[in-house]
């Protein structure tokens, strides 16, 4: 429990909260109370979460307790003896829907972990000591598709940070809702902040910006949403009720984009500091490096949040770092690790007994009656706060390849292929797939199980035999085994195909609800998708 002062702090802070929701006074100054009550409760998280880390082993007894029935047996050796380790666990999304902010959070959360709120209010915090202006009001533009509820942005706790309405991110189609989001974000020229739920969200939604800017600057200019499939009639006329005309940023949209776009996001908002992404590793790595390199440069992207198996598990309190790596909070799961390589007899390791530089398989217990599941993640600990780990994550496995069991690890394959890319002159690569025979069934052809993969390439619009089989020549450079196999034959030659521009983003719009992407497709309504796209 915290000491009586701090729960006095928190307690004024929730009221100051209550205050700046009822007071009938300016939208700024409402702004302004509510930013300072969360700020000041987000202090005491961050002094809460220090403490903690010095810590570890109790506040994860402490978590494990929270999580088993009343009168199970107690301690985290009985428990991993009474419960072996499960199986994967399911998919989640990568942000959950959250509650509006009620003041009696903020005093809950003197006694009782709440995840998302401390997440978020350690995100407000760390934004605004590394970004000064960042926590404008109406000073954040949200890109973030989920159909069937809200998803909760980074600063949820906080609305008025926001200029985009939450409804113009519920729309049936992905494409309708990324677009008229970008469409109100591009009404607000002094914008602070870019956020994104997904890397892919963002990269869409300047996809569709590149595509589709003169359409974009006319809606400006008249105030209106055009009709688009996906965008119901009804919704549009909400939505376009709050748009006005405006030919000046029309025109500014104009001249921008005529002159290319490189940099054209730093261009389009002078006044932006910084550019968030609710996942930036993994598969959605490729897309940052993109950003970074084109469309945002210039500009820091920032990731505050680890999540796994849809629960929050971790946060990023070093905004300007290139490099995401995410301190594990001790009271927010109960964490379990599998030492890499896989030992014959694996033995899980706890939070407190982790190393630095190694990489470890995270077992997790977040959920009652969800316990010891293997997430299919790997960390690499690149070092500790306190006690408790600073991690960076490395691959997940369930996107290995592997059609002999040889077993090519995500982050692996994708350097093989851009280390390929590389060699063909003029392209760089947007975005790609892989497929495992297997899944073609009979239309694979009698042959030797192999992989097929799809790329997307800016810079170039055929391969030739030659540069298809570079790739498959990099991949025997890289993995010995791989080579072995196809030098007898057990494994055939790689099969690349060359998709046309906006595949990817119709692949992720069949995918659902918003996840990180698949790079190894294992389902054939997605195989047959991405192969009706092909253009050489």
């Amino acid at each position: 429990m915290l000491p009586a002062v701090a729960v006095v702090a928190v307690a004024v802070a929730a009221v100051a909260v209550a205050v700046a929701v009822a007071l009938p006074a300016a939208p700024a100054l409402r702004h302004r109370l509510a930013r300072c009550a969360l700020l000041r409760a987000a202090g005491w998280s961050r002094r809460r979460l220090a403490g903690g880390g010095g810590e570890v082993r109790p506040s994860q007894e402490r978590r494990l307790r929270r999580l088993l029935p009343p009168g199970t047996a107690r301690g985290s050796e009985a428990f991993r003896e009474r419960h072996p380790l499960g199986r994967s666990c399911p998919d989640g999304a990568p942000g959950g829907r959250v509650p509006p902010l009620r003041p009696w959070a903020l005093l809950r959360g003197c006694w009782a972990t709440d995840p998302p709120l401390q997440g978020s209010l350690l995100y407000l915090a760390a934004l605004r000591d590394a970004f000064p202006q960042a926590l404008a009001p109406r000073a954040t533009a949200l890109l973030s598709w989920a159909p069937d509820h809200p998803r909760a942005p980074a600063g949820w706790p906080l609305p008025t940070l926001y200029c985009t309405p939450a409804e113009a991110g519920t729309l049936p189609s992905r494409a309708a809702a990324l677009r008229a989001q970008l469409l109100f974000a591009l009404r607000a020229r002094a914008l602070r902040v870019l956020e994104a739920g997904l890397a892919t969200e963002l990269h869409d939604a300047l996809a569709a910006l590149r595509a589709g800017w003169p359409g974009l600057a006319q809606d400006l200019a008249l105030g209106r949403l055009s009709p688009q499939p996906g965008l119901p009639e009804d919704a549009r006329g909400r939505l376009q009720a709050l748009l006005a005309p405006d030919a000046a940023r029309a025109a500014e949209l104009r001249a921008e984009c005529a002159r290319g776009f490189e940099g054209i996001v730093q261009r389009l908002w002078p006044q932006l500091e910084v550019v968030v992404v609710g996942t930036a590793h993994g598969a959605e790595r490729l897309y940052c490096d993109g950003l970074r390199q084109a469309d945002c440069k210039g500009l820091p992207l920032f990731c505050p949040f680890y999540r796994a198996a849809g629960a929050l598990l971790g946060v990023n309190l070093w905004p300007e770092e290139p490099a995401p790596r995410f301190l594990l909070c001790p009271d927010w799961a109960f964490f379990e690790f599998l030492p890499c390589p896989a030992e014959e007899e694996p033995r899980t390791v706890l939070l407190g007994e982790l190393w630095e530089g190694r990489e470890y398989g995270l077992v997790l217990t977040a959920q009652p009656g969800e316990y010891r599941c293997r997430t299919g993640e790997v960390l690499r600990v690149a070092g500790f706060h306190k006690q408790c780990p600073v991690v960076e994550p490395v691959r997940r496995e369930s996107q290995a390849l592997s059609v002999r069991g040889e077993s090519i690890p995500e982050e692996r394959f994708c350097q093989s292929l851009c280390r390929a890319v590389g060699m063909w002159p003029g392209a760089r690569l947007v975005d790609y797939v892989c497929v495992e025979s297997g899944l073609l069934g009979a239309t694979s052809g009698v042959c030797a199980p192999h992989y097929e993969v799809f790329v997307e390439l800016r810079g170039l619009r055929d391969l030739s035999e030659g540069q298809r089989y570079r790739l498959d020549q990099c991949l025997q450079e890289d993995f010995p085994v791989y080579k072995s196999f196809r030098f007898k034959g057990s494994i055939g030659p790689l099969r690349l195909h060359l998709v046309g521009a906006g595949a990817f983003a119709r692949l992720r719009e069949a995918l659902g609800p918003p996840r990180p992407m698949p790079r190894v497709l294992r389902e054939e309504r997605l195989l047959r998708l991405i192969q009706s796209t092909v253009i050489s």
